[in-house]
Protein backbone atom coordinates (compact mmCIF):
# COMPACT_ATOMS: atom_id res chain seq x y z
CA UNK A 1 0.00 0.00 0.00
CA UNK A 2 1.39 3.27 -0.79
CA UNK A 3 2.74 5.02 1.83
CA UNK A 4 0.42 8.16 1.52
CA UNK A 5 -2.30 5.67 3.12
CA UNK A 6 -0.78 5.66 5.84
CA UNK A 7 -0.17 9.78 6.23
CA UNK A 8 -3.93 10.33 6.23
CA UNK A 9 -4.10 10.06 10.13
CA UNK A 10 -4.47 7.40 12.66
CA UNK A 11 -7.60 4.30 12.92
CA UNK A 12 -9.67 4.84 15.84
CA UNK A 13 -10.58 1.65 16.97
CA UNK A 14 -14.21 1.07 19.23
CA UNK A 15 -14.94 -1.24 21.06
CA UNK A 16 -15.67 -2.16 25.04
CA UNK A 17 -14.03 -5.71 25.05
CA UNK A 18 -10.48 -5.86 25.76
CA UNK A 19 -9.59 -8.66 23.74
CA UNK A 20 -10.74 -6.86 20.33
CA UNK A 21 -9.15 -3.55 20.84
CA UNK A 22 -5.99 -5.01 22.04
CA UNK A 23 -5.87 -8.04 19.06
CA UNK A 24 -7.45 -5.30 16.79
CA UNK A 25 -4.60 -2.65 17.56
CA UNK A 26 -1.53 -5.00 17.34
CA UNK A 27 -2.63 -6.21 13.98
CA UNK A 28 -2.70 -2.22 12.40
CA UNK A 29 0.24 -1.32 14.29
CA UNK A 30 2.02 -4.18 12.64
CA UNK A 31 0.89 -3.40 9.21
CA UNK A 32 2.02 0.73 10.16
CA UNK A 33 -0.78 2.59 11.43
CA UNK A 34 -0.88 4.74 14.02
CA UNK A 35 -4.35 3.69 16.23
CA UNK A 36 -6.01 5.13 18.91
CA UNK A 37 -8.81 3.51 21.12
CA UNK A 38 -12.32 4.24 22.77
CA UNK A 39 -14.03 1.72 25.09
CA UNK A 40 -17.52 3.46 25.23
CA UNK A 41 -19.53 5.50 22.19
CA UNK A 42 -18.89 8.78 24.55
CA UNK A 43 -15.33 8.54 24.31
CA UNK A 44 -15.46 7.72 20.85
CA UNK A 45 -17.51 11.05 19.60
CA UNK A 46 -15.10 13.12 21.39
CA UNK A 47 -12.18 11.58 20.55
CA UNK A 48 -13.76 12.14 16.72
CA UNK A 49 -14.65 15.71 17.61
CA UNK A 50 -10.77 16.32 19.05
CA UNK A 51 -9.23 14.82 16.40
CA UNK A 52 -10.55 13.55 12.87
CA UNK A 53 -9.28 9.98 12.86
CA UNK A 54 -8.50 8.46 9.07
CA UNK A 55 -10.81 5.57 9.44
CA UNK A 56 -13.02 4.25 11.85
CA UNK A 57 -13.33 0.93 13.63
CA UNK A 58 -16.49 0.98 15.47
CA UNK A 59 -18.64 -1.44 17.18
CA UNK A 60 -22.15 -1.32 17.18
CA UNK A 61 -22.57 -3.00 20.92
CA UNK A 62 -21.44 -0.28 23.00
CA UNK A 63 -22.23 0.99 26.30
CA UNK A 64 -23.08 4.99 26.87
CA UNK A 65 -23.71 5.68 23.16
CA UNK A 66 -24.09 2.59 20.50
CA UNK A 67 -22.70 2.65 17.19
CA UNK A 68 -25.85 3.16 15.45
CA UNK A 69 -26.14 6.21 17.47
CA UNK A 70 -22.86 7.76 16.84
CA UNK A 71 -23.10 7.28 12.71
CA UNK A 72 -26.36 9.14 13.12
CA UNK A 73 -24.90 12.02 15.09
CA UNK A 74 -21.85 11.99 12.54
CA UNK A 75 -24.45 12.01 9.56
CA UNK A 76 -26.60 15.17 11.33
CA UNK A 77 -23.51 17.23 12.07
CA UNK A 78 -22.44 16.73 8.21
CA UNK A 79 -19.27 14.50 9.33
CA UNK A 80 -17.57 12.35 6.70
CA UNK A 81 -15.58 9.90 7.92
CA UNK A 82 -14.51 6.43 6.23
CA UNK A 83 -16.37 3.77 9.02
CA UNK A 84 -15.86 0.06 9.62
CA UNK A 85 -18.93 -1.90 11.21
CA UNK A 86 -18.55 -4.86 13.80
CA UNK A 87 -21.35 -6.64 14.53
CA UNK A 88 -22.68 -9.61 15.40
CA UNK A 89 -23.94 -12.12 13.18
CA UNK A 90 -27.85 -11.83 14.45
CA UNK A 91 -27.59 -8.08 14.12
CA UNK A 92 -28.57 -8.04 10.13
CA UNK A 93 -31.15 -5.55 10.34
CA UNK A 94 -28.82 -3.02 12.45
CA UNK A 95 -26.26 -3.69 9.61
CA UNK A 96 -27.89 -2.73 7.08
CA UNK A 97 -28.84 0.75 8.60
CA UNK A 98 -25.48 1.38 9.50
CA UNK A 99 -24.97 0.86 5.54
CA UNK A 100 -27.55 3.31 5.24
CA UNK A 101 -25.86 5.86 7.27
CA UNK A 102 -23.12 5.92 5.29
CA UNK A 103 -20.38 3.13 6.35
CA UNK A 104 -18.19 1.91 4.00
CA UNK A 105 -17.64 -1.84 5.14
CA UNK A 106 -18.75 -4.47 7.81
CA UNK A 107 -16.98 -7.65 9.36
CA UNK A 108 -19.24 -9.92 11.44
CA UNK A 109 -17.93 -11.25 15.01
CA UNK A 110 -15.99 -13.50 15.64
CA UNK A 111 -13.58 -12.32 12.84
CA UNK A 112 -10.14 -13.05 11.69
CA UNK A 113 -7.63 -9.60 12.55
CA UNK A 114 -5.94 -9.96 9.27
CA UNK A 115 -9.19 -9.97 7.12
CA UNK A 116 -10.52 -6.66 8.95
CA UNK A 117 -6.48 -5.43 8.31
CA UNK A 118 -7.25 -6.38 4.70
CA UNK A 119 -10.76 -4.64 4.55
CA UNK A 120 -8.57 -1.50 6.32
CA UNK A 121 -6.66 -1.45 3.66
CA UNK A 122 -9.39 -1.64 1.42
CA UNK A 123 -11.59 1.41 2.47
CA UNK A 124 -8.06 3.53 2.83
CA UNK A 125 -7.11 2.61 -0.41
CA UNK A 126 -10.80 3.77 -1.86
CA UNK A 127 -10.99 6.38 0.18
CA UNK A 128 -7.22 8.31 -0.27
CA UNK A 129 -5.38 6.46 -2.30
CA UNK A 130 -4.32 7.80 -6.03
CA UNK A 131 -6.27 7.20 -8.87
CA UNK A 132 -6.25 8.01 -12.74
CA UNK A 133 -8.75 10.79 -12.14
CA UNK A 134 -5.57 13.77 -12.80
CA UNK A 135 -5.92 12.11 -16.23
CA UNK A 136 -9.49 11.49 -16.28
CA UNK A 137 -12.00 14.06 -17.53
CA UNK A 138 -15.59 14.48 -15.68
CA UNK A 139 -18.44 12.96 -16.71
CA UNK A 140 -21.90 14.54 -17.48
CA UNK A 141 -24.90 12.98 -18.69
CA UNK A 142 -27.70 15.71 -18.29
CA UNK A 143 -27.44 17.49 -15.36
CA UNK A 144 -25.33 14.97 -13.25
CA UNK A 145 -21.33 16.02 -13.67
CA UNK A 146 -18.89 13.49 -12.31
CA UNK A 147 -15.55 15.44 -11.66
CA UNK A 148 -12.95 12.38 -10.59
CA UNK A 149 -9.84 14.91 -10.36
CA UNK A 150 -11.95 17.66 -7.51
CA UNK A 151 -14.23 14.13 -6.55
CA UNK A 152 -17.22 16.18 -6.74
CA UNK A 153 -20.46 15.45 -7.95
CA UNK A 154 -23.34 17.56 -8.78
CA UNK A 155 -26.73 17.21 -9.57
CA UNK A 156 -29.78 19.22 -10.09
CA UNK A 157 -27.29 22.06 -9.90
CA UNK A 158 -26.41 21.08 -6.60
CA UNK A 159 -23.55 19.75 -5.12
CA UNK A 160 -24.09 15.80 -3.92
CA UNK A 161 -22.24 14.79 -0.50
CA UNK A 162 -21.17 11.10 -1.29
CA UNK A 163 -18.94 8.96 1.16
CA UNK A 164 -15.75 7.52 -0.98
CA UNK A 165 -17.79 4.30 -1.45
CA UNK A 166 -20.78 6.01 -3.14
CA UNK A 167 -18.00 8.72 -5.50
CA UNK A 168 -16.16 5.09 -6.40
CA UNK A 169 -19.91 3.00 -7.19
CA UNK A 170 -21.11 6.17 -9.37
CA UNK A 171 -17.47 6.46 -11.08
CA UNK A 172 -17.37 2.93 -11.71
CA UNK A 173 -20.77 2.14 -13.40
CA UNK A 174 -20.83 5.63 -15.09
CA UNK A 175 -17.33 4.50 -17.29
CA UNK A 176 -19.89 1.15 -18.11
CA UNK A 177 -22.88 3.10 -19.17
CA UNK A 178 -25.58 0.43 -19.94
CA UNK A 179 -23.50 -2.66 -19.20
CA UNK A 180 -25.20 -4.86 -16.58
CA UNK A 181 -23.51 -6.05 -13.14
CA UNK A 182 -24.02 -8.62 -10.73
CA UNK A 183 -23.81 -7.39 -7.16
CA UNK A 184 -20.65 -10.20 -6.63
CA UNK A 185 -19.29 -8.16 -9.75
CA UNK A 186 -19.71 -4.60 -8.32
CA UNK A 187 -17.93 -5.64 -5.08
CA UNK A 188 -14.79 -7.13 -6.50
CA UNK A 189 -14.33 -4.05 -8.94
CA UNK A 190 -15.89 -1.56 -6.50
CA UNK A 191 -14.93 -2.44 -2.89
CA UNK A 192 -11.71 -5.13 -3.97
CA UNK A 193 -13.39 -8.40 -3.06
CA UNK A 194 -16.66 -10.30 -3.00
CA UNK A 195 -16.17 -12.79 -0.27
CA UNK A 196 -17.58 -13.09 3.18
CA UNK A 197 -19.60 -9.52 2.36
CA UNK A 198 -23.64 -9.70 2.34
CA UNK A 199 -24.38 -8.87 -1.23
CA UNK A 200 -26.97 -6.55 0.50
CA UNK A 201 -23.95 -3.79 0.82
CA UNK A 202 -24.53 -3.17 -2.97
CA UNK A 203 -28.29 -2.65 -2.89
CA UNK A 204 -27.90 -0.42 -0.16
CA UNK A 205 -24.84 1.77 -1.91
CA UNK A 206 -26.98 1.67 -5.23
CA UNK A 207 -30.55 3.06 -2.77
CA UNK A 208 -28.20 5.93 -1.26
CA UNK A 209 -27.14 6.55 -4.29
CA UNK A 210 -30.58 6.88 -5.96
CA UNK A 211 -31.74 8.87 -3.10
CA UNK A 212 -28.93 11.76 -3.59
CA UNK A 213 -28.76 12.16 -7.43
CA UNK A 214 -32.47 11.05 -8.72
CA UNK A 215 -35.14 13.12 -9.24
CA UNK A 216 -37.52 10.27 -8.49
CA UNK A 217 -35.20 7.32 -6.71
CA UNK A 218 -38.12 5.32 -6.96
CA UNK A 219 -38.55 5.72 -10.80
CA UNK A 220 -34.70 6.12 -10.92
CA UNK A 221 -33.35 7.85 -14.40
CA UNK A 222 -29.87 6.40 -14.28
CA UNK A 223 -28.70 3.90 -11.83
CA UNK A 224 -31.40 0.96 -12.99
CA UNK A 225 -32.40 -2.58 -11.64
CA UNK A 226 -31.79 -5.23 -14.78
CA UNK A 227 -34.32 -7.59 -12.57
CA UNK A 228 -33.22 -11.39 -11.37
CA UNK A 229 -29.37 -9.80 -12.67
CA UNK A 230 -27.97 -7.03 -11.52
CA UNK A 231 -27.51 -2.79 -12.16
CA UNK A 232 -26.41 -0.54 -14.90
CA UNK A 233 -26.14 2.83 -15.86
CA UNK A 234 -28.42 4.58 -17.84
CA UNK A 235 -26.43 7.84 -19.87
CA UNK A 236 -29.75 10.05 -19.46
CA UNK A 237 -29.17 13.37 -20.59
CA UNK A 238 -32.61 14.56 -20.41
Amino acid sequence: MSQNLYEQGDILVVDDEASVVEVVSLYLKREGFQVRVARDGRLALNAISEKRPALVVLDLMLPEVDGLEIMRRLQDAGFTVPVIMLTARRQETDRIYGLELGADDYVVKPFSPAELVSRVKAVMRRTYGSTSGATERPLQFGTLSIDPKTRIVTAKGETIDLTATEFNLLWFMANHPRQVFKRDQLLENVWGFSEYVDPSTVTVHIRRLREKIETTPSKPDYLMTVWGVGYKFEPFEG
